[in-house]
């Protein structure tokens, strides 16, 4: 059977929307990180402990004391495990998606539960929005909008529009068709029927649909940070992605926190607001030993609490600002006077050790630099957008040739700063027998089949699967198994300590040549090409835009030795505590922020 261009056709159509509609995203795009970027100054503004007691205070209003202690508790939780301003990023952003997605919801449900043949045309739709896999989502919008919180918030009201549109219409067509014939025969107009009859009978099955469009919208967070999304998204991917155990429970704990409190709260929020859930609660018996856990002041008075907890923020000053980073400089060396600086990186070690040395020289130098993870793909198309300022770990020619030919009339090449390099496939050295890449054709089953890969998107990966195996006959033999940097070092390490033969993909220069003893495979027929040079890439225009930043990367070099030192010195300090390595490594190497960044006369 002949292929379907499916693939085809849809990237033709998201290619025609871009080119012709930008100017429609990028207002899009300002509105919605207008809404994000309000909402987050919000929380983010007061102290943690404050702004918990201010949720607290909802809780109680809602639920009760003992919901109102353990949601402190929670959220203590979180600021305690430094997650709070992921936390709140989290939440400000699935606020934002959930407000949208209920205006664009609401209406269509409405107008579903009048009008049959809109409802047969939506029903598809709605289908096809709900059961597409959540990662698909983000593909058209790190197109549309970039990488960053947009697409992010926009994959969240796409993903979380249909059970929005699905229970408003069920809600309104569950109505006492009775008691809508009974308002008409009053005289009474559709659009106050409506208004007056079926929505406040349909409310509770409204509120359920808000309730898992918020549970929706908070699933698909943790998607998005794939795309520079940021809060916990962010945090769980970086998790993810460099096998850090502890930041992804703690991460994970402080998702399940969030998902816990917005969904009791959404769902007693319905019984607070509709005159159902109202004279349920009311008809319950009320026993002398629960009248405590019972309680439920009245909204006036929980209005009085949380405006005197932000009476208390305010005259403790901690208002306005706690969330921004900004950069405290000498003022000899107030070169950036605060200006931003997005830089992106994949969690290669040579990128991560660089891309914080950088953020420490340009916090130096006066500038608000932020460093954001993002997968190769989403780095490159961040850059090329412009959402992404720079990142210090192309490979060129050869590892990353295929992005730099997508991309490469949208970028600038800054130069290389380390090389050359090689890309290899590695054996531990007790494997005997195995010296080149020709020596294991043959013996898959003493490999269990499997080459350890790293991320799917990376350049190495592409050209092993595309030429390096079938250039020594190895197609069929060996599965190559994508996963991560990190995931790929572990099961390294594992193979290592059981004495277990495994095949890895490596690259020099690398921390593990120093840790573990190793062989890298030669390669009798160059299927790796030659070495390359780790360039630094950046945005067009940003040598206009920052001509100081761009002439300093220009001049950026470092050795081997130098190198190697701020790898180990980064990994040493850990997930999360990067610039503590680099501050290290810099106490070891006095003067060179001066060398790499000199501020002249």
């Amino acid at each position: 059977m002949p292929r379907i261009p499916l693939g085809d056709w849809a990237d033709n159509v998201v290619s025609f929307l871009r080119d012709h509609f930008s100017g429609l995203f990028d207002v899009v795009s300002s509105i919605v990180s207008g809404m994000y970027d309000g909402v987050d100054a919000v929380l983010t503004g007061p102290q943690p402990l404050l702004l918990a007691g201010i949720l607290a205070v909802l809780a109680l209003w809602l639920r009760g004391p003992l919901a109102a202690v353990l949601a402190f508790a929670g959220f203590a939780l979180i600021d305690s495990v430094q997650q709070w301003h992921q936390a709140m990023d989290t939440l400000s952003l699935v606020l934002v998606a959930t407000v949208v997605t209920l205006v664009v919801a609401l209406p269509l449900g409405v107008w579903a539960a009048r009008n049959r043949t809109v409802s047969s045309v939506l029903r598809p739709a709605l289908d096809l929005m709900q059961t597409m896999p959540a990662f698909v989502y983000l593909i058209p919008g790190i197109f549309f909008f970039g990488v960053g919180v947009v697409p992010g918030i926009i994959a969240c009201i796409v993903f979380a529009l249909a059970p929005g549109v699905r229970m408003t219409e069920l809600g309104i067509r569950q109505v006492d068709a009775e008691l809508v014939e009974a308002a008409e025969a009053f005289g009474t107009p559709p659009a106050r029927t409506l208004l007056r009859v079926q929505l406040p009978l349909a409310l509770p099955t409204i509120m359920a649909g808000v309730n898992q469009v918020i549970m929706l919208g908070l699933s698909m967070v943790v998607v998005a940070g794939m795309v520079g999304s940021g809060g916990l998204g962010q945090s769980v991917f970086t998790a993810i992605s460099q096998v850090d155990i502890g930041l992804g429970f703690e991460g994970g704990v402080s998702v399940v926190i969030l998902a816990m409190y917005l969904d009791r709260m959404t769902g007693a929020l319905g019984g607070r607001v509709t005159a159902v859930g109202r004279r349920a609660a009311a008809a319950l018996p009320q026993r002398a030993g629960r009248r405590v856990l019972a309680y439920r002041p009245q909204a006036s008075l929980a209005v009085v609490g949380v405006v005197a907890l932000a009476l208390v923020a305010g005259g403790m000053n901690v208002f306005a600002g706690s969330g921004t980073n900004e950069a405290t400089v000498p003022a000899k060396d107030d070169v950036g006077k605060g200006r931003s600086i997005d830089m992106g990186y994949i969690p290669w070690d040579e990128g991560v050790a660089t891309t914080f040395l950088w953020q420490e020289i340009l916090k130096e130098r006066g500038f608000d630099p932020k460093v954001t993870q993002y997968d190769v793909g989403a780095l490159y198309t961040g850059m090329s957008t412009g959402k992404i300022d720079f990142e210090t770990d192309s490979w060129l020619p050869t590892t990353h040739a295929s992005y730099w030919a997508k991309y490469r009339d949208s970028l600038e090449d800054l130069g290389s700063w380390y090389g050359p390099t090689s890309l290899e496939l590695t054996v531990p050295s007790y494997v005997k027998d195995v010296n080149s890449l020709a020596d294991l054709k043959g013996k898959s089953g003493e490999f269990k089949g499997r080459i350890i890969g790293i991320e799917p998107g990376a350049g190495e990966m592409k050209l092993l699967n595309d030429t390096v195996l079938a250039k020594y006959g190895l197609k069929g033999q060996y599965q190559v198994v994508a996963g991560s940097t990190a995931g790929m070092l572990a099961q390294l390490d594992r193979s290592i300590k059981a004495k277990e033969p495994v095949v890895v993909t490596l690259w020099s220069p690398h921390w593990a040549y120093d840790t573990h003893s190793l062989k890298k495979l030669k390669d009798p027929l160059n299927a790796w090409g030659s070495g390359d040079g780790v360039h630094t890439l950046a945005h067009k225009g940003f040598s206009a835009k920052e001509p100081k930043v761009a002439a300093w990367l220009k001049g950026f070099h470092l050795t081997d030795k130098q190198l190697t030192s701020l790898e180990a010195a980064v990994h040493k300090a850990g997930q999360g505590h990067e610039q503590d390595g680099v501050h290290a490594w810099l106490k070891q190497n006095p003067g060179i922020v001066d060398k790499l960044a000199p501020v002249g006369s």
